[in-house]
């Protein structure tokens, strides 16, 4: 497990000095903030705006996941309690305080992975775009320091799990 740990830390340290660049701490914190979780409100009305089809449907489909992923996600944290970066690595500093305290997983990962599945599932279109936001929501939260790499691969499977499961419970996969 120690060697597990170090690979982690070694991984966290080298996205970490990325955000040292002048565009990337910005660029990151929008990201980050995209997978605040609004847009899970936000992409269903607009579609149900611009009238796109199926709208009852993704909004089924999304709801229900999230329940689930929110579940997974709140019972994995707080059992686990995985300490941030900043907690457990000496003299590191993260660019932005976390909401919560634990770390594992990461929960901005597993919503943005839960919301692009979601679309792609029942919108397809453009799939790579999505999981290139998704990935970028992921990789923002290690360069603000407030996730260990395994944090945010954890999320992303699974959000991606629990949209492919409640989708496949509907009939969608």
């Amino acid at each position: 497990m120690n060697a597990l740990q170090e690979l982690e830390n070694r991984l966290l340290a080298s996205v970490f000095r990325q955000g040292e660049r002048r565009m990337v701490r910005p660029l990151a914190r929008a990201l980050s903030r995209s997978g605040d979780g609004y847009l899970h409100l936000l992409v269903p009305a607009l579609l149900a705006l611009l009238g796109a089809r199926d709208v009852g449907l993704f909004a089924l489909l999304l709801g229900t996941a999230l329940l689930l992923e929110r579940s997974l996600y709140w019972s994995l944290k707080n059992s686990l309690k995985r300490r941030r970066p900043q907690d457990a690595v000496p003299g590191f500093r993260s660019l932005i305080t976390a909401s919560d305290q634990f770390s594992f997983p990461s929960g901005h990962s597993s919503a943005a992975f839960l919301l692009a599945t979601a679309l792609v599932l029942v919108y397809g279109g453009p799939v790579v775009a999505m999981y290139l936001w998704a990935s970028a929501v992921a990789l923002s939260r290690v360069v603000l320091g407030v996730h260990f790499p395994g944090d945010t691969l954890a999320g992303a499977t699974m959000g991606a799990s629990c949209a492919l499961l409640v989708a496949s419970l509907l009939g969608l996969a």
